[in-house]
């Protein structure tokens, strides 16, 4: 921009006063000045809207786990992995008809020498069987409440613990937010 800038010169050809070029000068300097509150005008509106947006997606958290174990015998324990799901939300079922699209839950537990598991995580609430007729596509999914329970065998009397994670993706009638991964550690003794 700069070296497309052509200084004032006079009708005679001679080259032009110091105030023409003091006064050059600080027009192009306000152009500048112009563009730069322009962009930093917009960088901070395009600032503003992204954290509010980002805000807005945390504090929809309408999914709230508890992580426990209950000895049921020797060496033996249930792990519970309760979702509690805020009214008009639901989370979906581990499996999942062949015309779903929804995102399935998958709990993923860690290995630990210390513990066999007995089974697969069952699924323990009321499963609902939902049929969408607009894009034709069925899911199994939770309301209200759902608890995952894995059965593990410990092999020694040594206190450990259960870690792992839980994917999960979350909606309600009119939308679906983002697949979300919560960890879990839980005490086996």
């Amino acid at each position: 921009m700069l070296n497309s800038y052509r200084f004032p010169v006079t009708r005679s050809r001679k080259l032009a006063t110091g105030n023409q070029i003091l006064t050059s000068i600080l027009n192009i300097n306000s152009h500048f000045c112009l563009r730069n509150k322009i962009m930093r005008t917009t960088f901070l509106l395009a600032a503003i809207v992204f954290t509010s947006i980002s805000l807005h997606a945390q504090m929809l958290n309408p999914v709230n786990w508890t992580f426990t174990a209950k000895k049921t015998a020797d060496k033996t324990y249930e792990v519970h992995l309760t979702a509690n799901i805020q009214p008009g939300w639901h989370i979906y079922s581990q499996t999942q008809p062949d015309d779903a699209i929804a995102i399935p839950t998958s709990v993923t537990i860690n290995n630990n020498p210390l513990l066999n598991l007995d089974g697969k995580v069952k699924e323990v609430g009321k499963l609902e069987k939902y049929k969408d007729e607009t894009v034709k596509a069925t899911n199994h999914q939770f309301s209200t409440k759902v608890d995952f329970v894995q059965v593990v065998k410990l092999k020694s009397s040594a206190k450990t613990n259960i870690t792992g994670s839980v994917e999960f993706q979350t909606c309600d009638d009119k939308k679906c937010l983002p697949p979300k991964t919560v960890n879990f550690n839980i005490a086996l003794n």
